[in-house]
């Protein structure tokens, strides 16, 4: 039983990264109708300028946590700021175009990732521990720190959902998702709302760098991983599809808890990519996709 429960909180606390990191990809997708493949490198920002900012703050007196907190702010703000470059000077010109924007977020993708190696150096980074202390429930432990972090990226994401789902962005979100020509004949400005859906994506990516940066080992690579198991949870969920990314974030996280625990980490990888496979030969849309 403790077993169980331990595997569990640990598909949930990874899961809810990676719901983030895939909200932000399908919700890019679903407005846009491009696959952003840079999106990688929006998480991998934040995570570098926090893993940078944090000491540089705590050495000119700062709290830890009041450090974390204005790092994570300063991140955000400085990976929206690049969202919107790479918006107005790239992925405007691309919308709907899958091809061109494929081979122009490769080319950004492989770019920023150069420049992250020369600005921040290969070397890998650690953050203090933000929260000590460890909780156990129903025998399984887990860190203080991971559980304030999963809950964190759960509200996130529960937060979005509600928004897409209630409001009148999420509204006007959801119209140009299904078809872009009739919103716009309804009065909706589609290029705005293209834009905030973007920027939106992107904020995703960003909390998500930011809530995995005082938990794991930080390198100017780190997002390509990412962007990998996103792309696979956002294939298996139903490209577009924000329940769909949801399911196929958690059941990854599940897939790489179980199949480490039980086998290693390469076996996990494999047992994702043969899903992949049996869901685009059985349900080209994903679980919760449509055509």
């Amino acid at each position: 039983m403790e077993t169980y429960v331990q595997l569990l909180l640990n598909s949930l606390q990874i899961g809810a990264v990676y719901v983030l990191f895939s909200l932000g990809l399908t919700l890019i997708f679903g407005v846009m109708r491009i696959v952003n493949f840079a999106h990688g490198e929006y998480f991998s920002l934040a995570a570098l300028l926090i893993a940078v900012a944090v000491p540089w703050f705590v050495g000119l007196g700062a709290p830890l946590g009041v450090a974390f907190v204005v790092a994570c702010v300063a991140a955000l703000g400085a990976v929206l700021g690049l969202g919107k470059l790479m918006y107005d000077f790239g992925f405007r010109r691309f919308q709907r175009d899958m091809i061109g924007s494929f081979v122009l977020s490769i080319g950004f993708a492989l770019l920023l990732q150069g420049v992250f190696i020369e600005v921040f150096t290969p070397a890998s980074r650690k953050l203090p521990t933000l929260v000590s202390g460890n909780v156990h429930i129903l025998g399984a432990g887990i860190t203080l720190q991971r559980l304030v972090l999963c809950g964190v990226a759960l509200l996130v994401a529960g937060a979005v959902y509600w928004s897409i789902v209630s409001t009148r962005l999420g509204t006007a979100l959801r119209a140009v998702a299904e078809d872009h020509e009739a919103a716009m004949l309804q009065g909706i400005a589609y290029q705005r709302i293209a834009m905030i859906g973007f920027l939106i994506g992107t904020a995703l990516a960003a909390v998500a760098g930011a809530l995995l940066a005082p938990v794991a080992v930080i390198s100017p690579t780190i997002g390509s991983a990412y962007l990998i198991k996103g792309f696979i949870a956002v294939v298996i969920g139903g490209l577009g599809s924000i329940p769909g990314a949801i399911v196929g974030s958690l059941l990854i996280a599940v897939i790489e808890s179980v199949g480490g625990y039980y086998f290693d980490p390469s076996i996990a990888t494999i047992a994702m990519f043969v899903i992949v496979m049996v869901v685009l030969l059985v349900r080209p849309a994903g679980i919760a996709g449509h055509a």
